[in-house]
């Protein structure tokens, strides 16, 4: 993500402030410039931004109102929700405390999606506006008396999250039971949302038959491939051809999970540019390069390639500092050159998507 500073006074905001805590102005995120703005009131709930001379008028989210959004909608627009909010189809039960950070968390998290999504230009649009290419999430909690549990999964654009993985100790019990050395509600959504995209930028369109050669055949029965992965395992050579363990499953989830990592090393990468993040390790002789200046906006980067040397000197120093401070890795992974190739088809068919749509 980019590096946000307040207009009005220069001070660093993360992306989730309301507030300029030097200045003391009130902040809103505009999904059109994609940048988070000093607000001045212009009348009860109603805003101009700060140093701009359209004066156009704004107000918050809805759900600015509960602390999970602080995203700005046209005065004039019909919609109480946002942009990130009107993709929401179902909030957990917010009069029960806990269930209202869960909320938060995980608020907090599908804002950072969005932005990527927008930043990319995909095509974005609720279930509300368009039912059956539409996108919409289900935030659900186990009830005590059900039978079945709450499953995190996707389904013909309904993304369900099952609300227990805001909770740390919920999700790091759930992490050990899979053998999973990474797990977090961002890296849920980037997953899920890549089920999503598969449906969107893949199925009947030309990519398809590319897709096939480099994830598998799509067409394998899902179930009967989940059915054998329980049973029988992962091949023992899975990390020279696949970025995970669970992605060898079904060629479905091989694309989820690589479009996850695709996203990850994306928006991180576009901090580190922001920060303007230099990795210098000095090793001599060293057959691997550990040594990087982090310039570019890697969304508007069109050869992979020139993304992809960035990622791992900077992984490197970043788990490097996390083991200083006791921490698991950062990035626990090893991407193989077969993953490689993977990657980079799903950055050109974002990158066709975005041109397509300027």
């Amino acid at each position: 993500m980019k590096l946000f500073t307040c207009t009005h006074c220069g001070q660093v905001l993360y992306f989730e402030n309301s507030k300029c805590e030097h200045c003391g102005y009130i902040l809103g995120f505009s999904d059109q410039l994609l940048q988070l703005l000093p607000l001045i009131e212009k009348d009860v709930h109603t805003y101009t931004i700060y140093g701009h001379d359209d004066e156009q008028l704004y107000r918050y989210c809805k759900n600015h109102e509960y602390n999970v959004c602080n995203w700005l909608v046209p005065a004039n627009d019909e919609n109480e929700f946002c942009t990130a909010c009107k993709l929401n189809h179902t909030i957990p039960d917010i009069s029960k405390n806990e269930y209202r950070q869960r909320w938060n968390t995980i608020e907090n998290a599908k804002h950072r999606l969005v932005y990527s999504l927008l930043k990319m230009k995909l095509p974005l649009q609720s279930k509300t506006v368009d039912p059956e290419k539409g996108l919409s999430f289900d935030f659900m909690a186990d009830e005590k008396d059900a039978q079945q549990k709450i499953l995190t999964g996707h389904d013909e654009g309904l993304i369900t999250i099952n609300i227990a993985e805001a909770d740390d100790i919920s999700r790091e019990m759930a992490r050990k039971a899979m053998d999973e050395v990474y797990r977090t509600v961002l890296g849920h959504f980037r997953h899920e949302v890549g089920h999503y995209y598969w449906d969107r930028l893949i199925d009947n369109t030309p990519y398809l038959d590319e897709c096939r050669q480099l994830f598998g055949d799509d067409r394998k029965d899902y179930g009967e491939a989940l059915k054998e992965h329980y049973e029988k395992g992962v091949p023992a050579d899975w990390w020279q051809h696949f970025i995970s363990a669970y992605a060898t499953t079904h060629p479905w989830e091989d694309w989820a999970e690589t479009w996850a990592h695709y996203l990850h090393i994306i928006d991180t990468l576009e901090t580190a540019a922001a920060f303007g993040v230099s990795v210098s390790a000095n090793v001599s002789g060293s057959p691997v390069n550990i040594e990087a200046t982090i310039k570019i906006d890697p969304y508007n980067v069109e050869d992979f390639n020139d993304i992809f040397k960035l990622w791992l000197p900077l992984t490197f120093a970043l788990n490097s500092l996390n083991r200083s401070m006791g921490l698991r890795d950062l990035y626990p992974f090893v991407i193989p050159p077969k993953v490689i190739d993977k990657l980079s088809f799903i950055h050109k068919v974002c990158y066709e998507t975005k041109k397509k749509s300027q």
